[in-house]
């Protein structure tokens, strides 16, 4: 069983859609604080945070603590001879706070319609400190805070929430946090419900104590009673978040405890933006936990940037992305300080349409893919650098049971065979291997081969004229990638010189004319429609006109 953990997205849905775009898992699990905040402009947000600020004060010198903010509004709104100053405070208070429950509702369905293509996979969500209870919500049926689940012969249990109240969040709506310091193990909710569930995966919002949870000039801050059940019952792994700087992968006491960061982008205490994307995949062999991966998500590709896997009996890491591991713990951002390339028109167009069919995702999709990673994971031994882009009716997202896997194949060659790959004996030891792999199960095509060597000299010595390098830079443009860390360090020089990557995609425009002008490509697009209109989806006229645009032609029966 395949789980993909991330968790603090802060109102990115856009990115974790993305996310579930790109990966096939068997399980998601989203660890809490989904949304930013309960408004949609900034300045009522703060508003209404200086208000809570000034009410909260107000609270404390009346000594009505015991009260939360909301009845106490009520209850000064009650008394009499109150100051009319107070009043008006109290009053623009209510009606805030009407209007947070309705837009933090109104967010939470967006991230549900974003989210619920992703089946037959199940998606689970805990609430944070910064959301609402999600059981009032449009992700009531994906709530797992005091639920637990049965997936794949592991017991998944989760609560969320944490022990302390985000001011900016109504705080009648929020989860009560019972299971923190100061709350004894055997009559805390947390650790009653973990007790009484016996699960094999623990999600938690707040961490354990001493495990992940540390804050800079304050300390610990998780939870004791979290960590005296995993250690004292046979909990195999323990999913948290919260506390954005002290992540990682830790083995205690046979339990492995993981916090990935935050995956949405986070405003620090001292003003600045913390990039996120930041998540973990996690492998099963039935119940026995193999290996983990730490990824980043950027943009629309997933950097692989550390793995943790067992040798025996001792969990070791390997760091595959060390610029981007080491820019994690030193705290500093490192992809928002790459300056954006811009893609041609061709290609932006092409994304759009894209994204519009992957909302339609089939599980034969999801079968197929699974299929390439699993035959890339067998040859990998055999292999370096082997690597996939997908084309066709997998990478749009709408496969059907008849239809065929095309690819483009990705290798260190070492041959320099140009464009005469297919008769390279390496290329053909690979795709013998792959057919005989995926050949029984699904009709496959290697539509090219591209030496990942060639691709790296010609950056490194700005051959804008190497063809092997504009094939490359086109798949890249609009292909997914399977095994994307073969492929990243050289998109990575890529980056690093805009201009060549520029003057490179302006080379390639004539090739994508003609590409996107051919009758196979036009039928695909028929192909990809008929589709939708099998289950009963209508094409928007805004797409068709998208799709027209794209294939430069002003009638689409033409």
């Amino acid at each position: 069983m395949k789980i993909i953990f991330l968790t603090d997205i802060h109102g990115s849905f856009n990115q974790t859609a993305s996310l579930l775009y790109e990966t096939v898992a068997d399980l998601y699990i989203i660890g809490g604080d989904l949304i930013d905040m309960p408004f949609y402009s900034i300045n009522t947000a703060i508003h209404y945070h200086d208000i809570q600020t000034s009410l909260n004060s107000l609270r404390k010198k009346l000594k009505k603590e015991g009260m939360i903010l909301e009845d106490f509004v009520d209850w000064l709104l009650d008394s009499p001879n109150m100051h009319e100053d107070i009043i008006d405070m109290g009053s623009d208070f209510q009606q805030l706070t009407i209007r947070a429950r309705r837009v933090m509702q109104q967010k939470y369905k967006v991230l549900e319609n974003m989210i619920s293509f992703k089946t037959p996979a199940a998606v689970f969500a805990l609430p944070g400190n910064y959301d609402m209870d999600l059981k009032y919500t449009a992700l009531h049926e994906r709530d797992l805070h005091l639920q637990w689940h049965n997936i794949g012969g592991l017991k998944i249990a989760g609560y969320g929430g944490a022990d302390v109240w985000t001011a900016g969040t109504p705080e009648r709506y929020i989860v009560r946090y019972k299971g923190g310091i100061g709350t004894g193990d055997h009559n805390n909710e947390l650790y009653t419900f973990f007790k009484a569930v016996k699960p094999d995966i623990i999600a938690a919002h707040q961490p354990a104590h001493g495990i992940h949870d540390r804050i800079a000039r304050i300390g610990p801050s998780g939870s004791p009673a979290l960590r005296t059940f995993c250690e004292n019952n046979p909990v195999k792994l323990c999913l948290t978040g919260h506390i954005h700087n002290d992540w990682g992968f830790k083995a205690v006491e046979g339990c492995v405890y993981l916090n990935p960061s935050n995956y949405g982008e986070v405003t620090t205490i001292q003003g600045e933006v913390s990039e996120g994307g930041f998540f973990f995949q996690i492998e099963f062999n039935e119940i026995i936990l193999e290996k983990v991966a730490l990824k980043k998500m950027v943009n629309d590709r997933i950097h692989d940037i550390a793995e943790y896997y067992r040798k025996d009996g001792t969990w070791l890491e390997d760091i595959i992305d060390l610029e981007r591991y080491q820019s994690r713990r030193l705290g500093k951002n490192y992809d928002t300080k790459v300056r954006k390339y811009h893609h041609i028109p061709e290609i932006e167009l092409f994304k759009e349409i894209k994204n519009f069919f992957r909302l339609f995702r089939t599980q034969e999709t999801e079968a197929r893919l699974d299929e390439l990673e699993h035959a890339v994971e067998l040859l990998k031994d055999g292999f370096d650098d082997i690597a996939m882009d997908v084309v066709g009716s997998v990478n749009m997202g709408i496969s059907q049971q008849s239809s065929d896997i095309d690819v483009v194949l990705y290798l260190r060659c070492g041959r320099n065979c140009q464009d005469l790959y297919q008769q390279c004996d390496y290329y053909s030891s690979a795709k013998a291997l792959l057919e005989n792999i995926i050949g029984d199960k699904y009709k496959f095509e290697i539509i090219d081969c591209i030496d990942l060597n060639v691709v790296e000299q010609s950056i490194i010595t700005k051959n804008y004229e190497c063809e092997v390098t504009q094939r490359f830079v086109a798949y890249r443009s609009i292909c997914r990638p399977v095994n994307y860390k073969a492929i990243a360090p050289i998109e990575d020089i890529l980056n690093e010189d805009i201009e060549f990557r520029r003057e490179m995609e302006g080379s390639i425009r004539s090739y994508f004319r003609i590409f996107t002008t051919t009758s196979q490509h036009m039928r695909s697009f028929d192909k990809y429609e008929s589709r939708l209109k099998s289950i009963g989806i209508k094409l928007p006229e805004s797409i068709r006109d998208k799709i027209r645009q794209y294939l430069q032609v002003t009638d689409l029966d033409n």
